[in-house]
């Protein structure tokens, strides 16, 4: 399948520096031949590095992923918007264009406290639920 037959989905978050950027790295891992994956935030900031560090153990590079403005996909034909926190679903109730949206009520790893050691066990927690979202995405869209 060729990219332009491809449907878009557009995962949002706030910053789109943690759950997003994991969706979108789990959506092109599992089934980059169907869909087109992206990422995008309300606000734009930098790829948190635990989530790099997390996704990097079960294989999955998204180092080269950058925090990118939601407003950069309007008009751009996405098909699919999942909203992965619940402040983005607040701030972000419509999505011109988009024919199918969903929200994933997702925790927020980098907003917990604790040591590295506790950080890590929820962004991991988190990583896995996510694979979990992506995959029955997936087999339900695909």
């Amino acid at each position: 399948m060729t990219d332009m037959m491809k449907p878009k989905v557009l995962f949002l978050c706030i910053q789109n520096s943690c759950r997003s950027q994991m969706a979108e790295g789990f959506l092109r891992h599992i089934a980059g031949d169907r869909f087109e994956a992206a990422s995008a935030g309300a606000e734009t900031t930098r790829i948190n590095p635990a989530a790099i560090d997390v996704m990097g153990e079960i294989g999955i590079d998204i180092s080269g992923h950058h925090s990118k403005d939601v407003a950069q996909f309007w008009g751009k034909g996405v098909r699919y918007v999942i909203t992965v926190c619940d402040k983005t679903k607040e701030a972000c109730p419509i999505f011109p264009g988009a024919i199918w949206k969903f929200h994933w009520s997702i925790e927020d790893p980098a907003s917990v406290p604790g040591s590295d050691d506790e950080r890590l066990a929820v962004f991991r927690r988190v990583r896995d639920e996510i694979e979990m979202r992506v995959q029955e995405f997936v087999a339900k869209e695909a």
